[in-house]
C-alpha cells in the first residue's frame, strides 16, 4: 500500500500548493501588486481549462479506438481562435460594456434582459455540463484505480472508500474558499485563475514527460516509433468525412457555449488585446497537448493487456514500466486537468444559478422588494456556495447513476452536444439585430428537449428509457425513436442527435424570430451587441425625479455593501456638481448603475431591480436612434434637440430648486430675526427689569438678592451664548480662527461629548461600533468634540423613536477616519436634507427650539480641521458623516 499512500501523500501536497498559490495571487490583487496577474500569457494559460481528463486521458483512448479522430477535439478551438478572433474580441467587447457575468447573462440581456430566458439557459447550462463533471470525477476515480490494482491491500482500501464523493467534496471547498470571495461576479478571480495557469502548466509538462518517455524510452527513437504506428490499426484508420466535420464543428461550438470558457474567454479577461496573444498561443498550445498522443495510444496497444482501458494508457504504460515517478507526474497532470474544469465550471454555474434563479425568488418573497431592508448581500454569497455545492453534487449523482463505465471521450461528447444548443441564440443575438426572445427561447426549448430524448436519456441504459421504448419508440411511433428520429437510421448516434437538435433549434429560432415583434428593450439591446464598437454606451432613458435616488441608494447598499454604494453615489454626486450622496436620476447616472449591480447580481436582476423603483422604462430619441440606423441622418437633428431638452430640463429643475432653496432661506432669515429679536429682547428685559428692581427697591432680604442676581446671572450667560454662536459662525466663516492642535485618542473625544451631553443619564441610548475608534488623531480636539456634542444633542431633542438609540460607528477607508452617527428615528425629510446645515434654517415640523446655527457652525469646524461633515441618506433615520484624515497634524487657517 506503499505507491497509494505515497499517492495521496503527494496529491495533498499539490493540493495545498494551489491553495498556497491561490492564496497569494489574491493577496497580490488587493495590494494592488498583482500587474503580472493581469498578463496576457497568465490570460492563455487560462483557456487550457478546455483540456480537461477528457483531453489527457481520453484523448489517448479516443485515439485508441477511433485513430486520428480525436484532432477534431483539438481542431474545433483552434479554428475558433484563429478564424473568429474578430468574434471573440466582440464577444469581449459587450461583456465588458454590459457587465456580463456568465453566459445566461449574455444571452438574457441581449433579448430584452430577460428573466425568464436567463433562467432556462441557466437550467440548460446545469443539465448539459452534469456529464462533463461526472467525467471529471469518473477519470479521478479511475486514476486511482490504476495505482491500486498493483496493492491488494490499497485495492481493499479504495473500495471501502467513495474517491468520487471525496475527490467532489475537496473539489467543492475549493472552490467556495477562492471562487466565492468576492460578491461581483465581473471582478476577477485572480486566485482561482492563478492556480488554473498553474496546473495548465503541469498537465502540459505531464503529457510531454509521457510522451518523451514512450517515444525515446520504449520504441528507441522517431523512426522506430513511426514505423510502430503505420504498423498499428490506427495507421490503417480510415477518415469519415461527415463524421470528422461534424465532430469539428461540435467541438468549435462547444469551446464559446461551455460556460467554464465563456467565464475565462469574456469575464476573467483583463484586456481585449490578450487575445491577439491567445489567438496564436492557444493554439500551439492544443498542438503540444496533442503531440504524442498517438504514440501513446500505440504503445499503450502493444504493452497493456487485451481488455484493459485505453483511456488509462497515460498512467498505466508508465506504471506497467516501473516508472512510478513518471506515472506520479501523469496523475497530478490528469488531476489538474479535472479539478481546473471542475472548479471554473462550478464557480460559472453558481453564479448563474444565484443571479438568475435564487435573486430573482428571493426579491419577489422579500418584503419591500429592491428597496425593502433585507441585507442581499450575504443572501448571494450564501445561494453562490450552496450553488456549487449542488452542481458538483448534481455531477457526482450521475457518475453514480450511470454507472461510470462509459468511456471518456463519449461522456464529454454528451456535454458538449448539449451546450451546443446554445450557439444559435448566441450568435444569433450578437450578429442578427432581428432575433428576438420568443425566437431564442423557442429554439433552445426545442434544441434541448431533442438532445435530451435522442443523447443524453439514452445514456443511462434502462434506468431511464426500457428496452422496448428505445426500439419501438413512444406509443409505438418508430420513427420517434432515439436513435432513429424522424425515420433516419444507420446515423452514428452523436451525430444523429446534434444534427437534429441543432438544425431544430436554429429553424425554430429564425421563425419565431421572424414571426415575432421585438419590445423596444429587446430592439435597443440588439442594436446595442450587434453595433457594440459603434453604440456600445447608449443609455436607456427611465422616468423619474430626485425623489428616487434616496431608493436606489438604499437598494445599492444591500447589493454593494455601504462602504462601496455610498462612494458611487457620492462620486456620481460630484460628477454632476452636486454636493452630497444624491444625484440626479439622469439616464447615464442610471445606466452606471445598472452596471455596477449587474457585477454583483447579474445583468436581468439589476435592470428589474432599477426598474422596480424607477418605473416603466421609456425609449428615448437616441435609443431609437440606435434601433433604427436606416433613418439615423434623419434623427440626427432630432436626437440632438432631445438631448438639449433633457439637459434644459435637468436644470430648469435645479434652478428652481436653488430658488426655492434661496426663498426658504429668506423665510428662515426672517424668522430668524423675528425669533433673534425676541431671543436678545427677553434676556436684556429680564436683566433691565432686575437690575432696577436692585438698584431702587430697599430693604430687600438677602435671599431676595440672591435670587434677583442669579436670574440676572443666568439671563447674562443665555445672552452670552446667543452672542458667542453669532461670532464663532462669523469668525469660521471668515477663516479669522485659531485652531489648538493637540494629539489625543478618537475613542476619549468621542466619551467626552457623550458624558457632555449627558446622552447615556437620558433615554437616548448610544451604541458604539468599530474598533477604529482606537485611533490617534492630532487635530483640535475641543473644536471636533463641539461638532460630536451637537450631533449627539441633535439626536436627544429629535430622535422621535419610541425607543430612541444612536450608532456612532467609525472605520477607517484609505486615508480618512469615517464617523457615523445614525439614530433610529424618523430622519430628516428629502426636501430638507440639503437645508440644514444653512444657517438660521429650522426644520419646520421640529419645535424643539434653537436659531438654526448649529449644524452650520459644525460644518464650519470640519471645514477648518480638514474634514467634512454632511447628511447620510437611506439609513433608515437621521444620519450625519463625520469625516476626518488620518496620521495628519491639521494647521490653522
Amino acid at each position: 500500500m506503499a505507491t497509494l499512500n505515497t499517492l495521496i501523500a503527494v496529491c495533498l501536497v499539490y493540493v495545498a500548493m494551489l491553495f498556497a498559490v491561490a492564496f497569494m495571487a489574491e493577496r497580490a490583487a488587493l495590494r494592488g501588486q498583482g500587474n503580472w496577474l493581469r498578463s496576457p500569457w497568465i490570460y492563455t494559460l487560462s483557456l487550457s481549462i478546455y483540456c480537461t481528463a477528457w483531453t489527457f486521458y481520453g484523448a489517448v483512448g479516443y485515439a485508441a479506438r477511433s485513430g486520428l479522430e480525436y484532432l477534431t477535439i483539438y481542431m474545433g478551438p483552434t479554428l475558433v481562435m484563429v478564424g473568429w478572433w474578430w468574434a471573440l474580441r466582440k464577444m469581449v467587447r459587450i461583456g465588458r460594456t454590459q457587465r456580463i457575468t456568465s453566459v445566461a447573462d449574455l444571452i438574457s440581456s441581449r433579448y430584452g434582459k430577460s428573466g425568464v430566458l436567463a433562467v432556462c439557459v441557466t437550467l440548460l447550462a446545469v443539465a448539459g455540463i452534469t456529464p462533463y463533471i461526472s467525467l471529471q470525477l469518473q477519470s479521478v476515480t479511475l486514476s486511482f484505480s490504476s495505482f491500486a490494482v498493483s496493492d491488494a491491500e490499497g485495492a481493499a482500501l479504495f473500495a471501502t472508500y467513495d474517491t468520487a464523493l471525496w475527490v467532489a467534496v475537496g473539489l467543492a471547498l475549493f472552490t467556495i474558499l477562492f471562487g466565492t470571495r468576492n460578491l461581483d461576479a465581473n471582478e476577477r478571480h485572480h486566485g482561482v485563475v492563478m492556480a488554473i495557469a498553474v496546473e495548465a502548466v503541469v498537465k502540459l509538462f505531464a503529457l510531454i514527460a509521457v510522451g518523451v518517455f514512450v517515444v525515446w524510452g520504449l520504441a528507441g527513437g522517431i523512426a522506430p516509433m513511426m514505423e510502430r504506428i503505420d504498423a498499428s490499426e490506427i495507421g490503417q484508420w480510415q477518415v469519415h468525412g461527415g463524421r470528422w466535420v461534424g465532430l469539428t464543428l461540435l467541438s468549435a461550438a462547444a469551446f464559446l457555449t461551455l460556460p467554464r470558457m465563456f467565464q475565462v474567454l469574456v469575464v476573467e479577461n483583463e484586456d481585449e488585446r490578450h487575445l491577439c496573444t491567445a489567438a496564436w498561443a492557444f493554439p500551439t498550445y492544443l498542438m503540444l497537448m496533442s503531440l504524442f498522443v498517438v504514440p501513446i495510444a500505440v504503445m499503450g496497444l502493444e504493452l497493456m493487456p487485451p481488455g484493459s482501458n485505453p483511456d488509462q494508457f497515460v498512467l498505466t504504460v508508465p506504471l506497467s514500466q516501473g516508472r512510478d515517478g513518471l506515472a506520479m507526474l501523469s496523475f497530478l497532470g490528469g488531476f489538474s486537468s479535472a479539478t481546473s474544469m471542475v472548479i471554473v465550471a462550478a464557480i460559472a454555474l453558481a453564479t448563474m444559478v444565484s443571479n438568475h434563479i435564487v435573486m430573482p425568488i428571493f426579491l419577489r418573497l422579500t418584503q419591500g422588494g429592491a428597496s425593502g431592508p433585507s441585507d442581499v448581500r450575504h443572501v448571494v454569497i450564501l445561494a453562490r456556495r450552496l450553488s456549487i455545492g449542488v452542481v458538483l453534487g448534481l455531477g457526482y449523482l450521475y457518475y453514480k447513476v450511470s454507472g461510470g463505465g462509459t468511456a471518456l471521450a463519449a461522456i464529454g461528447l454528451v456535454s458538449f452536444a448539449g451546450l451546443a444548443q446554445l450557439l444559435p441564440a448566441m450568435m444569433g443575438g450578437i450578429f442578427w439585430r432581428g432575433a428576438t426572445r420568443n425566437g431564442a427561447l423557442a429554439g433552445l426549448l426545442v434544441g434541448f428537449a431533442i438532445w435530451a430524448w435522442c443523447l443524453l436519456l439514452p445514456q443511462f441504459g434502462g434506468g431511464a428509457l426500457s428496452a422496448t421504448l428505445m426500439e419501438q419508440g413512444p406509443w409505438g411511433l418508430g420513427w420517434l425513436r432515439p436513435e432513429a428520429l424522424f425515420g433516419i437510421e444507420g446515423v452514428d448516434p452523436l451525430l444523429h442527435a446534434a444534427m437534429w437538435s441543432l438544425s431544430l433549434n436554429t429553424v425554430v429560432f429564425v421563425a419565431v424570430s421572424l414571426i415575432s415583434f421585438p419590445s423596444p428593450l429587446e430592439r435597443l439591446q440588439g442594436a446595442q451587441f450587434v453595433n457594440i464598437f459603434e453604440h456600445s454606451s447608449n443609455p436607456q432613458s427611465w422616468s423619474g425625479g430626485i425623489a428616487q435616488s434616496e431608493d436606489l441608494m438604499i437598494m445599492a447598499q444591500r447589493i454593494l455593501g455601504p462602504a462601496e454604494a455610498q462612494t458611487f453615489f457620492q462620486t456620481e454626486a460630484a460628477r454632476q456638481g452636486l454636493v452630497g450622496y444624491l444625484p440626479e436620476p439622469t439616464p447615464d447616472f442610471l445606466a452606471r448603475l445598472e452596471r455596477e449591480l449587474s457585477g454583483a447580481v447579474g445583468g436581468a436582476t439589476a435592470h428589474a431591480m432599477v426598474a422596480q423603483i424607477m418605473g416603466a422604462a421609456t425609449v428615448s430619441v437616441e435609443d431609437l436612434l440606435a434601433v433604427a440606423d436606416e433613418t439615423a441622418q434623419m434623427m440626427e437633428y432630432s436626437s440632438q434637440l432631445e438631448a438639449k431638452s433633457s439637459e434644459l430640463t435637468r436644470t430648469a429643475r435645479q434652478l428652481r430648486a436653488a430658488n426655492e432653496k434661496l426663498t426658504q432661506l429668506s423665510v428662515q432669515k426672517d424668522a430668524f430675526l423675528s425669533q433673534i429679536s425676541h431671543e436678545l429682547r427677553t434676556p436684556m428685559t429680564s436683566i433691565r427689569a432686575f437690575s432696577e428692581i436692585l438698584r431702587d427697591a430697599e430693604g430687600l432680604q438677602p435671599k431676595d438678592l440672591t435670587r434677583y442676581a442669579s436670574i440676572i446671572h443666568a439671563e447674562a450667560i443665555r445672552l452670552t451664548r446667543l452672542l458667542d454662536d453669532l461670532l464663532d459662525l462669523s469668525v469660521l466663516e471668515n477663516g479669522q480662527v485659531n485652531l489648538n492642535i493637540r494629539d489625543g485618542m478618537l475613542s476619549d473625544v468621542i466619551s467626552h461629548s457623550i458624558a457632555a451631553t449627558g446622552a447615556d443619564m437620558h433615554a437616548l441610548r448610544v451604541r458604539r461600533v468599530g474598533p477604529a475608534s482606537e485611533v490617534m488623531l492630532s487635530t483640535d480636539l475641543d473644536r471636533l468634540a463641539q461638532v460630536f456634542i451637537n450631533l449627539i444633542a441633535n439626536a436627544q431633542k429629535y430622535c422621535d423613536a419610541e425607543r430612541p438609540e444612536l450608532t456612532i460607528e467609525v472605520n477607517r477607508r484609505g486615508g480618512r477616519i469615517i464617523i457615523d452617527f445614525i439614530d433610529n428615528g424618523s430622519g430628516i425629510p428629502p426636501e430638507s436634507q440639503s437645508m440644514v446645515f444653512e444657517k438660521f434654517y429650522r426644520v419646520a415640523d421640529r419645535q424643539a427650539g434653537g436659531a438654526g446655527l448649529g449644524l452650520a457652525i459644525c460644518r464650519e469646524i470640519m471645514s477648518r480641521l480638514g474634514g467634512t461633515l454632511g447628511y447620510l441618506p437611506g439609513q433608515g433615520g437621521g444620519a450625519f458623516r463625520v469625516s476626518l484624515p488620518a496620521g495628519q497634524r491639521m494647521a490653522a487657517r
